[in-house]
């Protein structure tokens, strides 16, 4: 009986030494190793706003008559002073005729009376009222010239007209539209912000705005006013920003895309993959010369492209680890493996 007893203990022995030899320490984590950052981070608004032609303006008929002439064709770029549309002026300029002819006849009856009164053959009263006519007579050609230039139209500014509606022999009563003239070389960009955001907006200011049409064009101004009055219903204040536009590319009525940058400021910054979150929470693991990793808490603030602001928690040069953290728990040795600039991680991300 002695001898199964042995055997079975032999057999529990071995099975015990060959179960240690196959239990194994867990390696040492491999992980990449950088220091925080400093980086420039800012308070991004983004807002949408409409765009206005600097100058625009609806140029229309002072008087009901009929379109003799057209200068202007579909869409084309007009300089001010550019001769627009020509009225019909007959009439008035016979009148012209008629007015320059009394204008003449009465300017030389005051020579003559001028020259009788220096030698004594006219009163006074005459000179007087002679001087009267030839200034009547003068007044009426000029206002037969002002009627007559009444009936050329011309471009108030440079700038592009729009499509031609009306052609050559129509007739236009006074105040219907001849052409709409628009001045694109810079574009006034109306956008709205919370009353919240006035104490981070001022004149002056730099902001950028993009067009859905344009995608890879990116206009950027400057705020040329605020509206002193908020809002009531919306709560809600009014910014007008001008964009250069010397392509012409943005077009009034276009809905931009505005973007708002401000509280510039120099932080830590650490890459978006460093950071552990656990609910509302956020950590880094920080790395000393003894090479174990500390679960370091943090307070993250805005973001560039992949780099996270740190409010709290951590400094420029401190070291984290980049690559890795998936591997660690607090206490950890951590191996290290070639290390990569901050800049250069986040653009390989």
């Amino acid at each position: 009986m002695r001898k199964p007893i042995i055997l079975s203990l032999i057999f529990c022995v071995a099975a015990c030494g060959g179960g240690g030899e196959e239990k194994r320490e867990r390696p040492t984590p491999l992980v990449t190793i950088d220091a925080a950052s400093a980086h420039q981070f800012s308070d991004v608004y983004v807002a949408v706003g409409t765009a206005n032609a600097n100058e625009q303006v609806s140029v229309r008929a002072p008087v009901t008559e009929r379109i003799t002439q057209l200068g202007f064709s579909d869409g084309e770029y007009v300089q001010k002073g550019q001769m627009l549309a020509v009225l019909a002026q007959g009439q008035e300029t016979a009148s012209l005729a008629s007015a320059q002819a009394r204008a003449r006849e009465a300017d030389q009856q005051l020579k003559r009376i001028s020259e009788l009164h220096r030698r004594g053959f006219a009163t006074n009263a005459s000179l007087d009222a002679q001087t009267a006519s030839a200034t009547a007579a003068k007044a009426l050609a000029n206002e037969a010239r002002a009627s007559i230039g009444d009936r050329v139209v011309r471009a108030p500014f440079s700038g592009y007209v729009s499509l031609r509606r009306i052609s050559i022999g129509a007739v236009v009563s006074a105040g219907d539209e001849i052409a709409a003239v628009s001045d694109l070389s810079s574009i006034k960009l109306d956008f709205t912000v919370p009353e919240t955001m006035l104490a981070n907006v001022r004149v002056g200011q730099v902001i950028t705005a993009k067009a859905a049409a344009f995608p890879d064009y990116v206009a950027s101004g400057s705020i040329t006013a605020i509206e002193p009055v908020v809002n009531p219903q919306t709560r809600t204040a009014t910014l007008r920003a001008v964009l250069p536009n010397r392509n012409a590319n943005l077009k009034p009525g276009m809905l931009l895309s505005v973007t708002i940058s401000s509280k510039n400021r120099t932080a830590p910054a650490v890459p978006e993959l460093s950071l552990v979150r656990e609910g509302d929470t956020s950590f880094v693991y920080t790395v000393g010369s003894d090479l174990k990793a500390k679960r370091t808490p943090v307070i993250t603030g805005t973001r560039d492209g992949n780099l996270v602001e740190i409010i709290q928690g951590i400094d420029v040069g401190d070291k984290i680890v980049t690559e890795g953290v998936v591997k660690l728990s607090d206490g950890t040795t951590v191996r290290t493996g070639p290390a990569k600039a901050s800049g250069a991680t986040a653009k390989s991300r």
